[in-house]
């Protein structure tokens, strides 16, 4: 049973990419579709499915594909770049942080319906770490899956991704700035991370995507259309300990220009911020 958790969670890694073109909840929709339909087939076809599952077709829907692993942690099927794997025991690849996933996923007993989970794990088609939501469903021994990557980050995300670095701060400052600059410490998450402003000096100290950015005059910052971005945030810090800005900016994951939402908070004389991406 151990090697089925770390087996299934380890080829969670491999589902394919959000696709660019879709929102999330157009993702969600079709990888949990896909899921249905290959839980239907497998229903019918028993473990002849493989073979379906393993080729390029009706199981294969853009990024997404079908996965299959068992209880022993042996990968029985897959569309996508894990096919090379089938056959083998996966369990021995996984790494450590997913092990309370892995406790999760055991506890859920067959017949409990299709289940869903989110976790971090490096996307195979840029080499970055990413967050990732999986559909699964356990069937007698096997483990039948779909998943997709989030790029996009939520305002919960944003929200939680500053109160860390303003605690982080608090704790240790020297520290967490050169962690943020470092692009370490977990302050870059696809597309968050944490920027920090001196307000004495309004001057930046730290940035999660650009450090060459430390040291330069945030007020003076603008967006792409040329539009003050500083001085208004700044505004906003001078009446208020905690807020929220609007703007443009690139988004560092889809390399286009976004709108975005920062939330703003001060952390002794800095201003945290991190903000989030909408199309």
């Amino acid at each position: 049973m151990k090697g089925l958790l770390r087996a299934t969670w380890l080829l969670l890694l491999c589902v394919g990419q959000v696709h660019a073109a879709t929102t999330q909840d157009e993702d969600a929709q079709a990888a949990k579709a896909l899921l249905e339909k290959a839980l239907a087939y497998y229903q019918t076809n028993g473990d002849k499915a493989f073979a379906a599952f393993s080729r390029q077709g009706e199981f294969v829907d853009q990024d997404r594909y079908v996965f299959v692993v068992d209880t022993q942690g042996v990968l029985l099927a897959s569309g996508g770049p894990s096919s090379a794997l089938i056959g083998r025991d996966v369990s021995e690849v996984l790494g450590p942080d997913l092990k309370q996933s892995f406790k999760d996923a055991l506890a859920v007993p067959d017949g409990s319906g299709i289940q869903q989970a989110d976790y971090r794990w490096q996307n195979w088609n840029d080499g970055k770490v990413e967050r990732k939501h999986v559909y699964y469903q356990r069937v007698g021994q096997r483990i039948l899956a779909v998943g997709y990557y989030l790029p996009r980050a939520t305002p919960e995300h944003a929200r939680a991704l500053r109160n860390k670095a303003v605690k982080a701060l608090e704790k240790d400052q020297a520290g967490t700035l050169k962690a943020i600059n470092d692009m370490q410490g977990g302050f870059l998450q696809d597309d968050l991370y944490v920027f920090v402003v001196d307000l004495d000096t309004h001057r930046y100290v730290a940035h999660g995507t650009n450090p060459r950015l430390v040291n330069t005059d945030f007020s003076k910052i603008k967006d792409p259309d040329g539009k003050p971005v500083g001085e208004p945030i700044l505004a906003v810090m001078a009446e208020q300990d905690q807020g929220e800005y609007k703007y443009r900016w690139k988004n560092p994951v889809t390399g286009k220009v976004e709108n975005k939402h920062a939330y703003l908070r001060k952390a002794g004389h800095f201003m945290v911020a991190v903000g989030y991406y909408s199309p």
